[in-house]
């Protein structure tokens, strides 16, 4: 009797010992892991996007764009009807230029444009950004090249539309800068006419934080189509107006 007692108490210390080891490790595991794994997901989106080799825009990329954008919602015959010709385009910036360098090389003849010019409730250049701190940005880095030419901002940023519409009716403006929403609605409002204008240049390859460039923030690619179906695109294919991307 003595002897058939002691026999199943080991045995049952051991098995109960085992199982409550694995119990309490594995769950702790597999939630570390997952949490690791999302974090490091995370990462590599920004990594790559910070670390891949910036390619200057083209403008096969702004076709492209344009296609895609109204893809869903016009005809055949119609999505032909946006493609720009070749002759329209000015050469892009290849990612070497300064702005003012840039304009330079795109327009050679500005000084004489520029004595020429003296319609009012317009532009000869207009350069289309992603927000009004980005514009501040650019007509700081125009300098070297604007010369005695009259600048204006074209924002929203702390400044009315009729503020804008009245500086336009009042004095000759040779250089634009601002956001595409807000040109937008200068247009429709009648205090800025498209017909001068013989040169928009997109602030295509810059990127701001987030690393988006201006056509990869939704808003900005909507309001800047819109705002070549108000007679942008129309001037382009009768050559009067060139586009440039920087």
């Amino acid at each position: 009797m003595m002897q058939q007692e002691t026999v199943p108490v080991p045995a049952l210390s051991k098995k109960t010992e085992q199982p409550k080891e694995c119990f309490l490790i594995q769950p702790k595991e597999t939630k570390e892991d997952a949490t690791k794994t999302r974090r490091r997901k995370k990462k590599k989106i920004t990594d790559v996007l910070a670390k891949s080799e910036p390619k200057p825009g083209t403008p096969e990329d702004l076709q492209k764009l344009m296609k895609d954008y109204y893809s869903g919602s016009r005809s055949v015959i119609e999505l032909e009807e946006l493609n720009l010709p070749d002759s329209c385009f000015l050469k892009a910036n290849d990612l070497t230029h300064s702005l003012s360098s840039y304009l330079k090389e795109i327009c050679p003849k500005w000084v004489k444009l520029r004595k020429n010019h003296n319609e009012k409730k317009s532009v000869l250049m207009l350069m289309i950004c992603s927000s009004a701190i980005r514009a501040l940005e650019l007509i700081r880095s125009v300098t070297a090249f604007r010369g005695d030419s009259k600048v204006i901002k074209l924002f929203a940023k702390h400044i009315k539309v009729q503020e804008q519409v009245k500086l336009l009716e009042k004095r000759v403006v040779h250089l634009g800068v601002g956001t595409p929403g807000r040109i937008k609605e200068l247009i429709k409002q009648g205090g800025l006419n498209l017909n001068p204008l013989k040169f928009l240049v997109f602030d295509w390859n810059w990127r701001d934080q987030k690393l988006r460039r201006m056509m990869d923030i939704p808003e900005i690619r909507k309001e800047v189509f819109e705002l070549l179906e108000m007679g942008v695109l129309s001037l382009c294919k009768s050559e009067s107006l060139k586009l440039g991307l920087f």
